[in-house]
């Protein structure tokens, strides 16, 4: 593809992406799709000849867009916002157009720099000091990674440059809640902890951690020859958006040396609030915290900013620095290979840049103002309906939901609301995702995609009463 062909190819592709976001609400939200539907449609075998262009974008109305479930439309409130603005979108277009590589600060400076920069403005967004120093991430799970590995040298005492965890005397312990995200077991697995040594911290009725039992787990641990290691605070839950006490879980992780880390992937996004940062009170005791403007925020995934308190430990679990990489600005740059686990990145930041400048901050905090109070008019209109309920606080823009079918519960009333959901999914006019709670399903919706208005939750509503309502079930 020459670049004139690429122009003219592109330029199509743009008013394509157009056309699909302006149209898209007409669309059913869930993908109607069977497995291996899509594949049955494509040949087993790659084509030995180039095709028309034409003929690849035509296959994306015939065979994609059928199969997708539209994470942009105004009425998907399944499990979190994912918002694509596109601003950040055409951030991203000029990233991969660039298709520069950030080995070191030399082999693209643009790239470190404006890194630097978007996420320490993303940093004063969120009310952070300026202790912390940011970096992008491609997910959460990755940050996660990142911090227990980080946790498990400074106990150690850096013991991977020696034998390992296989060389401690003591098995080292990571704590977190039942309510914490399932990338924090995947962490302590890979970061070689072992499940037996991630022990689960109980919650209050609110859903969030205590901290005086993790006081005494760790009181308990030592007494039994084990070494506390890292404490996971969840900054909104997934399940239930509940926000584990982060100041006096700082407070008990000071007591005992150990790192904290907090896990603000979806609900961090709320803290560019000034009246939310409450939520997070105690935030700048923590060691790392991670935030995710791919999701509510309106980063192009994946765009996952990963903060920490000290830079220098960071670097120095992750550093490398073969002879080929080096260069005479070392010493006075960023390389942020030393930053995570790959050598080579993309260069992420474009989207977040573009974002930030494209919407400005109080663009950015007018909509997030918006889907709150969306959600706490969607929650109000629950708890004051007979036979529905809300089952967890409502702090930001998800709302915990079940219908009490008369006469139904325990399993039966789990297969009620499994059976309203899947008939609100399966007819195309809204997307939601059942959880469990307490033992129990219920049903999540998350408000915050950005094309959606009070008018959408409004049908969304209407649509839940009325799926629900139209089921019979025996007692």
């Amino acid at each position: 593809m020459t670049p004139e062909e690429f122009r003219a190819a592109g330029h199509r592709l743009v008013d394509w992406i157009a056309d699909y976001r302006a149209r898209v609400a007409t669309l059913p939200v869930m993908a109607r799709t069977e497995p291996g539907d899509v594949k049955r449609q494509l040949p087993a075998a790659p084509p030995v000849a180039a095709e028309p262009f034409d003929a690849i974008v035509a296959d994306l109305d015939r065979i994609i867009v059928p199969a997708l479930s539209h994470w942009q439309h105004p009425r998907f409130f399944g499990y979190f916002p994912s918002n694509g603005l596109l601003g950040s979108v055409l951030g991203d277009y000029v990233s991969t157009g660039l298709g520069v590589l950030g080995l070191s600060w030399q082999s693209s400076p643009a790239l470190t720099e404006v890194e630097e920069v978007a996420t320490d403005w993303l940093r004063q967004m969120l009310g952070l000091s300026s202790e912390w120093s940011g970096v992008i991430q491609d997910t959460a799970s990755t940050s996660t990674l990142l911090a227990l590995i980080s946790a498990r040298e400074k106990t150690s005492g850096y013991g991977a440059s020696r034998g390992g965890l296989q060389g401690e005397s003591r098995p080292l312990v990571v704590y977190a809640s039942a309510h914490a995200h399932s990338s924090v077991d995947k962490a302590a697995l890979l970061a070689g902890f072992g499940r037996q040594n991630v022990h689960v911290v109980p919650a209050d009725a609110s859903h969030a951690m205590r901290a005086d039992a993790l006081d005494a787990m760790i009181e308990r641990d030592l007494q039994a020859g084990a070494a506390p290691c890292a404490v996971v605070a969840t900054s909104g839950t997934t399940t239930s958006t509940a926000f584990d006490p982060v100041g006096a879980l700082a407070r008990v992780a000071r007591k005992h040396q150990i790192w904290l880390h907090v896990d603000a992937a979806m609900a961090g996004s709320a803290m560019i609030l000034p009246e939310c940062r409450h939520l997070w009170q105690g935030i700048d005791e923590a060691d790392s915290v991670v935030v995710n403007p791919h999701k509510w925020l309106g980063a192009a995934f994946d765009c996952t900013t990963y903060y920490v308190r000290d830079a220098e430990h960071l670097v120095r679990v992750m550093s490398t620095n073969p002879s080929y990489l080096q260069s005479a600005a070392d010493g006075r740059v960023k390389n942020l290979r030393d930053w995570g686990v790959p050598l080579g990145r993309r260069f992420r930041a474009l989207k977040l840049w573009f974002l930030i400048r494209e919407q400005g901050v109080a663009g950015l905090q007018a909509r997030l103002r918006r889907d709150i109070a969306n959600a706490q008019w969607l929650a109000d209109r629950v708890r004051s309906t007979p036979g529905w309920s809300v089952l967890a606080p409502v702090p930001l823009q998800t709302i915990c939901v079940r219908h009490q079918a008369p006469g139904l519960d325990g399993e039966a009333l789990d297969r009620h609301t499994l059976a309203w959901v899947d008939r609100v999914n399966r007819s195309g006019d809204a997307y939601l995702t059942p959880a469990m709670l307490d033992g129990r399903w219920m049903v999540r919706v998350s408000i915050g995609a950005e094309a959606t208005e009070r008018h959408h939750v409004e049908e969304l509503w209407s649509v839940m009463q009325r799926e629900a309502g139209s089921l019979k079930f025996e007692v």
